[in-house]
């Protein structure tokens, strides 16, 4: 008798044993998948650099010579440096500037004059490459000493973040840009995602001055798009918000789609206006750009 309880003790330790050890390789097996799919989730990714000639602030802006090279070309050359970044193409409009980027060594893709930003024009360029992408980065050609590191963590940050449609970069505002409108400003929530841009400072205290304790943050230029999201960007109906700042992130916003955010150490050094050429190329000088 004891013998057989023996034996039925022993059988459901091993029938147990076996129900155990078969959920956990199911459980890793399940993990596997899971992690596989995690890691192809959005993996192709491209870089686009919009360039259109007619800018009102700086008519042929792409083409200023910056320290001997056009400055889309060096825009390029860094966003080369880029390691997660699996081709790059130029978009634009303009024939010269075409020609100017296919004599350094850039695809370029042609795009329509009617675009109305950079983001509309990365989308038409999206659908006129042959290879299929997951992510796009616009890579802003205004922004020569980018950092290829920033491309690689906002890229980064959106296969990270399977609820955003869209990523970008914020990096802190020197006091005194905080009422120049043609440098962004951004606020984020506890969680990473955008609340708001805005040309004027955010967030504004009632004295109606800087706040040097605060830490404001200037938004930087480049962003990254789910493409899925990319192609039903330019039929989504302009925002008001959008249009009372003239910032095309605000329509993504106020159409209820999320924004990833991640904060960098860069000194940004845009080019808006032809006065911030001759400011970049001192620093350049003084950095030993070549």
């Amino acid at each position: 008798m004891s013998m057989c309880s023996s034996e039925s003790s022993s059988s459901k330790f091993w029938i147990v044993h076996s129900i155990v050890a078969g959920a956990a390789i199911a459980a890793a097996i399940g993990a596997g998948a899971y992690l596989g799919r995690y890691r192809k989730f959005r993996s192709r990714v491209v870089g686009i650099i919009p360039a259109r000639y007619a800018s009102s602030r700086f008519e042929g802006k792409p083409l200023v010579n910056i320290l001997g090279k056009p400055m889309i070309q060096r825009t390029w050359e860094r966003a080369k440096l880029a390691s997660t970044l699996d081709h790059i193409v130029v978009a634009t409009d303009d024939e010269k500037i075409a020609e100017c980027c296919r004599g350094f060594g850039a695809d370029v893709i042609m795009t329509s004059e009617s675009c109305r930003n950079g983001t509309e024009r990365c989308n038409e360029a999206l659908q006129k490459l042959d290879k299929k992408y997951d992510v796009v980065v616009n890579i802003q050609g205004d922004e020569p000493l980018i950092e290829p590191e920033i491309i690689d963590r906002i890229v980064k940050a959106l296969q990270a973040a399977p609820d955003a449609v869209f990523s970008t970069a914020v990096t802190a505002l020197k006091p005194e840009d905080a009422f120049d409108p043609n440098r962004v400003k951004c606020v984020v929530d506890n969680h990473g995602y955008a609340i708001y841009f805005s040309r004027g400072l955010i967030p504004y205290n009632k004295t109606g001055k800087v706040n040097t304790q605060f830490p404001y943050m200037l938004h930087l230029g480049i962003q990254s798009y789910d493409t899925k999201f990319l192609k039903i960007y330019p039929e989504l109906r302009s925002t008001p918000l959008q249009l009372e700042e003239d910032l095309e992130q605000l329509k993504v916003l106020e159409n209820g789609y999320k924004m990833k955010v991640i904060k960098v150490d860069h000194e940004a050094h845009g080019v808006d206006i032809p006065e911030d050429v001759e400011k970049l190329e001192t620093l350049m000088r003084e950095q030993s750009f070549s």
